[in-house]
């Protein structure tokens, strides 16, 4: 039994105290710093085991010797451990691992969650062994375990174990939870680094990289050719795959920004390059991810360098909380955060950066303006895809039931005439015979008949209800009108609107824009009509298919509303006599509106949503969400 062994911590006892229960937020972000404590260590493996009273995360690195300097190294908290460029890489891993760590305030983590932690450690057969506890002496030493206590779950070699004792956090109760929230934070795992999970009687091994995300990706796109590899994880799972996933899967090289001038450490400038690498995409469905409040976030854009998490998610800073949002997933690489000779910038407890850094800036005008609304599009395509392959099977069961509709009123015609003949000729002779009974004959050969016409309620249900006819240039006020129609409870369902980013609003894909209108406006044989809204500008006056949906609907006569662009005055045969409503664009492509329009507007959707059969909020309400969406002067 070694007595002689001295543990003595470099930093004042209080302020363990003080920032050992507040360092981290959620015991995952401390695994994480475990874990690359490890991963600095040249480990092949760390275990992570959680039995009663005790999480303990164990690795089969290097290990520290109490003789050789590296615990008194290891006790020196927050002294820098890559200050140089040498030192920048692991010791042992020959230039293969990039250091994760650099504060050296990673081992506090521990003490996040329990108050009393053992630090057990063998290199060459050497073992040593320390409480790291939030109360120490006023002289900082702590105490020691001797070694015959310095005892290990899973290696024999070297490596170390931190052990919490009765940790305040406890991890989620499935292996599979756990598995996806580590490779959430720590996604460098592969066949040199495993990360091993032991809960009770479950056991895992995690040695994937992303492709756990990536097989539930409806869109995907890869930045730099390290990361093309997750491509071969990629499935769409649409019918139509090979043709789909051209336009689904993107495989770009990274995002570089060169020749960025930065003050350096020693306060002198230099140019570096910025690189971004990773890949960003958007899940197929997000019904049944995040199972607990323990989980993280499904939808996340992370930043890690060096292959460590440096800040988990982004996307609150680029987004606009739009509903697109929540199927976003990426994680970014940008090695330029961890860069030796650069101030750091990431904050004490690795959960964010200083985002007045220029490097930070830059990150995030990339993915908010380039990288995020190009996945965004990928989700707009995947689910109009998804909605096409439904609308050829409905397509497919419409066209049925109107083949079947047409045989039933042909058949209909045919017995209904021939009921009526046969009565009409068995009395023509009868001198009695007036027109009523002709009119009743008639009747009662048609009453006959009916039961066989019920088919024609299953048509009109199938149908739209609503068409928004316009002009591609007029987009933006188009999308306000469809908004508001939306808002006010008219189902995108119900809605013609091809240029909508909703893809239930959409035509499918396949089906000719002409061809598609065509059986709304002139072919069904059912009565119900559909409400037609013009949006009227000079680009539309000069778009044939606009022109051509006029047309059509002055024939069929059907109701319709026109909403005016940049006071253009439309011409008959659209009604004109009645007061339409006016909306402008601005050159920043906002919508803007006096309040004497923007009242008249509110009346319209108001009027429409009724004419449709749908209950209408009130005009305060509408016109409360109007001026959220719109400027109004």
């Amino acid at each position: 039994m070694t007595t002689e062994k001295k543990y003595r911590i470099s930093i004042d006892p209080r302020i363990l105290e003080l920032l050992g229960p507040s360092l981290y937020t959620n015991v995952y972000y401390i695994l994480a710093e475990l874990i690359a404590n490890a991963y600095d260590a040249n480990a092949k493996n760390v275990y992570i085991i959680q039995e009663k009273g005790r999480l303990i995360v164990e690795d089969d690195g290097h290990g520290m010797s109490y003789e050789d300097g590296d615990i008194e190294k290891y006790l020196n908290v927050a002294q820098e451990t890559r200050s140089e460029k040498e030192q920048s890489y692991v010791k042992g891993s020959e230039g293969q691992r990039r250091k994760m760590g650099r504060k050296g305030v990673g081992k506090l983590a521990a003490l996040s969650v329990s108050s009393d932690v053992d630090i057990k450690t063998i290199k060459d057969g050497e073992r040593s062994g320390f409480v790291l506890s939030r109360n120490v002496n006023e002289d900082r030493l702590l105490t020691p375990i001797p070694e015959e206590q310095v005892k290990f779950n899973k290696i024999a070699r070297n490596g170390t174990a931190v052990v919490m004792r009765s940790p305040q956090y406890t991890l989620n109760k499935t292996i599979s939870a756990i598995r996806n929230n580590l490779l959430k934070i720590f996604p460098l795992v592969d066949d040199e680094f495993r990360i091993h999970v032991q809960v009770g009687k479950q056991q895992s091994v995690i040695d994937s990289f992303e492709k756990e995300l990536i097989k539930g990706l409806g869109g995907l796109i890869t930045l730099g050719e390290e990361y093309e590899s997750l491509s071969k994880y990629f499935d769409s799972r649409l019918n139509n795959k090979e043709e789909c996933e051209k336009e689904l899967l993107k495989n770009w090289p990274a995002y570089q920004k060169k020749g960025m001038i930065l003050t350096c450490k020693d306060g002198e400038q230099d140019s570096f390059d910025l690189e971004i690498r990773g890949w960003i995409g958007v899940y197929r469905t997000t019904k049944g991810r995040k199972v607990s409040a323990e989980d993280f976030p499904d939808n996340f854009i992370s930043l890690l360098s060096n292959k460590k998490l440096g800040e988990y998610n982004i996307l609150p800073v680029v987004g606009k909380n739009a509903m697109t949002e929540v199927y976003v997933v990426g994680q970014l690489h940008v090695d330029l955060f961890e860069e030796t000779s650069l101030p750091d910038m990431a904050l004490s407890n690795r959960q964010g950066y200083k985002t007045d850094d220029e490097r930070y800036q830059e990150v995030i005008r990339y993915v908010r303006n380039e990288l995020l609304p190009k996945v965004v599009s990928l989700r707009v395509k995947y689910a109009s895809y998804v909605k096409q392959e439904k609308d050829e099977e409905k397509n497919r069961q419409k066209k049925e039931r109107e083949i079947k509709f047409k045989d039933q009123v042909d058949n209909f015609k045919e017995v209904a005439s021939s009921t009526a003949a046969q009565s009409i000729f068995g009395d023509f002779h009868n001198k009695d015979f007036t027109k009523e009974d002709l009119k009743k004959a008639v009747s009662q050969a048609i009453n006959k008949s009916l039961p066989d016409m019920g088919i024609k309620s299953a048509i009109d249900a199938s149908k739209k209800k609503l068409l928004i006819s316009h002009s591609k240039s007029d987009k933006v006020c188009c999308d306000f009108i469809f908004d508001l129609l939306v808002f006010n409870g008219v189902p995108p369902e119900e809605i013609i609107y091809t240029s909508s980013d909703n893809p239930h609003s959409v035509i499918p894909r396949k089906e000719p824009i002409f061809e598609y209108l065509r059986e709304f406006f002139v072919e069904s044989y059912s009565v119900q009509g559909i409400y037609v809204i013009y949006v009227t500008s000079k680009k539309m006056a000069k778009s044939w298919g606009a022109v051509s949906e006029v047309g059509a609907g002055w024939i069929t006569k059907s109701e319709h509303e026109v909403f005016n662009v940049n006071k253009y005055r439309p011409e008959k045969p659209l009604d004109v006599d009645v007061a339409y409503a006016n909306i402008s664009r601005s050159r920043e492509d906002k919508v803007v509106l006096t309040l004497h329009d923007a009242n008249r507007v509110v009346e319209k959707i108001e009027g429409v949503t009724i004419a449709l059969k749908y209950k209408s909020r009130s005009k305060e309400v509408i016109l409360e969400e109007l001026m959220r969406i719109a400027e109004v002067n």
